[in-house]
């Protein structure tokens, strides 16, 4: 389960992502869920739903939806919130303290514990263009991608600093690199992250600094 901790740094990150977008992003009117169903409906694909032909799920890709999808519903909770960050970690967390759900849509319910990935994947569809979502249905599909709550907060913090660096090194203007010493930056990303405490409160300030070490050099 994700901690408070986690779940404090992935909202700010967020709120500092959006922020740099749009300084009023919190009442622009951004449709997150929108976003977030259109990347569940990309995961459906890299499952593979179509029984007339052989397909391969691709575990990876389906991860990185799940990361992309992530950023979206992060940002819906902060304005359901109010955009106060602390509420919207009360808010998670409470969601995840109550273990098994029972996600009801159409009137109809849903175990999501007792239900295929694939099966899964397509209730959050439906919830996100319902302009819901339910974060326990999210991590059991998480788990169900073979992944843990770890490994998503990892991925994500890597993805949301690398960034803040792109952008922070001319990624907008094109002067930014994404080669250095002949390896691509999110390579280096990964070596940098490997190197830290994922426990560590400033775990993402470390990751930014790691990468900016290898940069500069």
């Amino acid at each position: 389960m994700l901690t408070q901790q986690q779940l404090a740094t992935m909202l700010a990150l967020q709120d500092k992502m959006n922020t740099k977008v749009n300084p009023d992003w919190i009442n622009a009117g951004y449709g997150y869920l929108r976003a977030a169903m259109v990347e569940s409906v990309e995961a459906i694909e890299h499952h593979g739903w179509k029984w007339w032909k052989a397909q391969q799920k691709d575990l990876p890709q389906l991860q990185m939806e799940l990361v992309d999808i992530w950023h979206f519903a992060l940002s819906a909770c902060i304005i359901d919130s109010k955009g106060e960050v602390s509420t919207a970690a009360e808010s998670i967390a409470a969601q995840l303290a109550l273990g098994d759900v029972i996600v009801t849509f159409d009137g109809r319910e849903y175990q999501p514990k007792q239900q295929s990935l694939l099966d899964n994947l397509e209730l959050m569809t439906g919830l996100c263009a319902a302009k819901r979502f339910s974060v326990p249905l999210f991590m059991e599909i998480v788990e169900q991608c073979d992944m843990h709550a770890d490994e998503l907060y990892r991925q994500y913090v890597g993805k949301n600093v690398l960034n803040f660096f792109r952008q922070d090194n001319g990624y907008k203007e094109g002067t930014y690199k994404k080669e250095w010493q002949g390896r691509e930056d999110n390579e280096h990303l990964v070596d940098v992250m490997n190197d830290l405490n994922l426990s560590d409160a400033s775990f993402s300030d470390n990751v930014y600094k790691g990468l900016q070490a290898r940069y500069t050099a």
